[in-house]
């Protein structure tokens, strides 16, 4: 017969003992072998060559293998070993028509491919069809005899033989019937099985234990044509459900899935070529094995190429994918569904190893995208938690409360899309992702209380800058003796409010004791800080404040109004009294007195640079001696300003620096005290008038002399205002009269003008006449007051720009 003319047959076999692998699975998929499961039986034929083996097979199951032309001579018709469907037989049949045995082609003693044939027909079949002539039947050298040993000595090859069906088909029966034949046959048999040499283990072993033996008879079919094919049609119906219960077929354990067929046929043969005994469990385990791991690889990329899944997985890089869970684990059961339908018919402990070593697969190549699915609801949450717990606080919540809500709430979010991630077919623990979550959460959540307690710390420290620094400059710019307990009091008051205030605020943060007792503490030593650092501030000023106080007590009176140097004004005890209380703002600036101890700053300097001036000379070299150190007693040097060199320094500085201004006023008052006794003496005065007593009682018996001496007097009086003669006196007599001598000429023509323009008014009367010297003289009065206001002003205004120009300097 020839391949290529049905498409439903095939050589499995050469006749040189290939293997035609790509013919079976060509014919495989021709007749779709790989759906029938383990629902198909084999069935093959064995007999001596031209003994209508091929003929029996065309007319029993419908195929068309090649028969032998009986006109052109008996010889070989097939060579190796055939392969065809069954026509309209179930379950599904396959039939192998195997090379004639005993043939002239292969020679006497070339029985290795009848052997390997046999033994591959008694490891792939369910049903061997032993063909014979009637008339071997009892006879000692039949031609079936040969056979049957080679059947029987293949049969101990097998490692661990299946049971098998044993059909004799009696070829061209005779007259003799079949119940007078069968037993003399199956004597035969029995007498070739005891002959055969066994191994050790199958000593005792009986042939019903290998084989079911069944015998059938069919007439010629050259003869009785017609009543062959009524026998083959009976024989056919035995066929129908072999493999089921009771049926036709032997032992199906070591049946393989109809999908594994080809390879398990390819690989028993393999194993008969190399002369191997064949291990049939063994064989159905590796071929378990390899097609098991071939269905795992088929589904494992038909799922890699699933376009539902790739969608998956694209979603998943972008974010998270609703209902990721259950869309992933619906396309898992498919692959999985698929593999456990395709080899389920395979051994079940490689068919379940390769099933779980699939599902590590797929599980493994979805993992990504599940983390990815974790990742982007992890970001996510954190970001909602972000946003939730802002809105909280901005809302009024507190800290500890809001953080604590907001937490729960997320985590219950995060928990809900973990659960709807999560697939069926993996037991992954997603713990790992919730606590980096709940880490990130707590990291957020300290983060912002580190903020709001940087901003609290912040608002309540700006609040004891504004309460402290301006009071605390202002008590020490006054430097008496209640400065630094007023200071005191100032801070510990605004300390406990700031701190009583904090504190509040701080209890909606859940705080341990130990970390709130740290921020308040915090804050006390701010303010503490604050203070010392504005003391050691206006400490580097003290001189400037010494010299302003010295000023302000020195050029102004009790009353702050600017003091006029005349003759009551005692200088000395004014510099003084200045000069003790700038020495008192030294000692207030020389240390920091927070704590309420006592210290002798203030005597020490009182003595050494006040005091000591007037005692003897040995008194103030030893005071002065006692500001020769660095540090004060009962001052630690963390608490000191300055130092007992740099108030000496400092003293000695502004002493030198105020000399000038106390110069100044002591010159002032001299001057005033020249300009106040231009009169004579007294006694002279006293004795102008004993001895000018007649003249002046000339005068007054002749009032023309007494109104010349008026207008003289007038006049003089008009210059001596005029020319400010008191005023020009005060520094001195030389320079007073070298400035009347410029301006005298002046006066004289402006005075002139003034009557002229007085005398050019019309029509006075004498009355008026009369009345002018008497005008005249109050506005010289007048005029004398106000040039007297006008110079003690202006002495005070030099005094107050000689003694403030020294600051200046400064």
């Amino acid at each position: 017969m020839d391949d290529e003319s049905s498409p439903c047959s095939t050589q499995l076999i050469d006749g040189d003992g290939n293997f035609n692998v790509v013919g079976i699975d060509h014919f495989m998929k021709e007749v779709k072998l790989a759906e029938c499961g383990l629902s198909y039986a084999v069935v093959s034929i064995m007999g001596p060559q031209s003994s209508g083996k091929s003929t029996l097979l065309n007319h029993l199951f419908g195929t068309n293998f090649r028969e032998m032309d009986a006109f052109k001579g008996r010889s070989q018709t097939t060579k190796g070993i055939w392969l065809a469907r069954c026509v309209g037989i179930e379950p599904f049949t396959l039939v192998m028509d195997l090379e004639g045995t005993d043939g002239r082609e292969r020679g006497e003693d070339d029985t290795t491919f009848e052997k390997q044939s046999a033994l591959f027909a008694l490891a792939v079949s369910d049903i061997v069809l032993i063909n014979m002539w009637c008339h071997d039947i009892g006879r000692e050298q039949a031609a079936n005899k040969p056979l049957l040993k080679t059947v029987f000595q293949v049969m101990m090859r097998l490692f661990s033989p299946r049971k098998t069906t044993l059909m004799f088909v009696i070829r061209d029966k005779t007259r003799t019937p079949l119940e007078n034949l069968e037993p003399i046959l199956r004597q035969d048999i029995q007498k070739i099985w005891d002959s055969v040499p066994k191994p050790q283990a199958h000593k005792e072993t009986t042939l019903s234990e290998f084989f079911n033996v069944e015998v059938v008879a069919l007439s010629s079919f050259e003869e009785k044509e017609e009543l062959f094919k009524e026998q083959v049609a009976s024989l056919r119906q035995r066929f129908f459900h072999s493999i089921a219960p009771g049926g036709l077929a032997g032992d199906r354990r070591g049946a393989v899935p109809a999908s594994g067929f080809s390879f398990s046929a390819q690989q028993i043969w393999k194993v008969i070529k190399e002369n191997k005994d064949l291990d049939l469990p063994a064989h159905k385990v590796m071929v378990a094995t390899v097609r098991c791991e071939e269905i795992a690889n088929q589904r494992f990329h038909s799922f890699i190429e699933n376009k539902e899944w790739c969608d998956l997985e694209e979603a998943a890089q972008s974010g998270a994918v609703p209902g990721f869970g259950k869309k992933l684990s619906s396309i898992l059961d498919s692959c999985l569904s698929e593999y456990d339908a395709e080899a389920m018919y395979f051994d079940e402990g490689v068919r379940s190893a390769k099933r779980k070593h699939l599902k590590e697969k797929l599980l493994q190549g979805v993992q990504p995208a599940f983390q990815s699915i974790l990742g982007h609801l992890r970001a996510g949450t954190l970001e909602k938690f972000k946003e939730t717990f802002d809105k909280a606080l901005n809302g009024g919540e507190g800290f500890s409360a809001a953080a604590y809500s907001c937490t729960q709430s997320l985590m219950s979010v995060f928990d809900d899309g973990c659960a709807d991630a999560v697939i069926q077919q993996a037991n992954w623990d997603t713990s790992k992702v919730r606590e980096k979550l709940l880490r990130d959460v707590e990291a957020h959540v300290a983060f912002v209380r580190g903020t709001k307690l940087s901003e609290l710390t912040s608002k309540y420290e700006e609040k004891l800058n504004d309460a402290l620094l301006g009071p605390v400059d202002a008590l020490l710019d006054s430097a008496s003796d209640d400065t630094w307990p007023s200071i005191r009091k100032l801070l510990r008051r605004e300390t406990q409010l700031a701190v009583s205030g904090l504190s509040r605020e701080l209890s909606s943060f859940d705080l341990d004791e130990q970390t709130r007792d740290k921020i308040l503490q915090k804050l006390e030593n701010y303010a503490r800080g604050l203070v010392e650092s504005k003391s050691r501030e206006e400490a580097g000023r003290v001189l400037f404040r010494m010299k302003d106080r010295f000023t302000t007590l020195f050029s102004h009176d009790s009353d702050s109004m600017p003091r006029v140097w005349s003759e009551k004004e005692d200088i000395k005890a004014i510099t003084k009294a200045a000069r003790s209380a700038s020495l008192k703002l030294l000692s207030v600036m020389a240390a920091i007195r927070l704590d309420d101890e006592a210290d002798d700053i203030e005597n020490t300097l009182s003595l050494a640079l006040v005091d000591g001036t007037s005692s003897s000379t040995n008194r103030s070299i030893t005071m002065s001696d006692a500001l020769a150190c660095s540090t004060w007693e009962k001052v630690p040097p963390s608490k000191m300003l300055l130092s007992p060199v740099q108030c000496k320094s400092l003293w000695r500085q502004f002493k030198a620096e105020t000399e000038y201004t106390v110069s100044q006023a002591i010159a002032a008052q001299e001057a005033c005290k020249r300009s106040n006794n231009w009169l004579p003496p007294p006694w002279a005065i006293v004795a102008m008038l004993v001895l000018g007593f007649n003249e002046f009682m000339t005068l007054l018996r002749n009032p023309f002399y007494f109104a010349v001496l008026f207008i003289i007097f007038l006049l003089s009086r008009a210059l001596w205002v005029q020319l400010d003669i008191s005023n020009q006196f005060r520094h001195g007599a030389l320079p007073g009269l070298l400035s009347v001598c410029s301006r005298f000429v002046p006066t004289v023509l402006n005075l002139l003008r003034k009557l002229a323009e007085e005398g050019q008014v019309g029509g006075a009367a004498t009355g008026n006449s009369q009345r002018n010297p008497s005008i005249a003289a109050k506005s010289y009065r007048g005029e004398v007051e106000m040039s007297s206001t006008g110079s003690s002003q202006v002495t005070s205004a030099e005094n107050g720009t000689e003694y403030s120009s020294p600051s200046k300097q400064d």
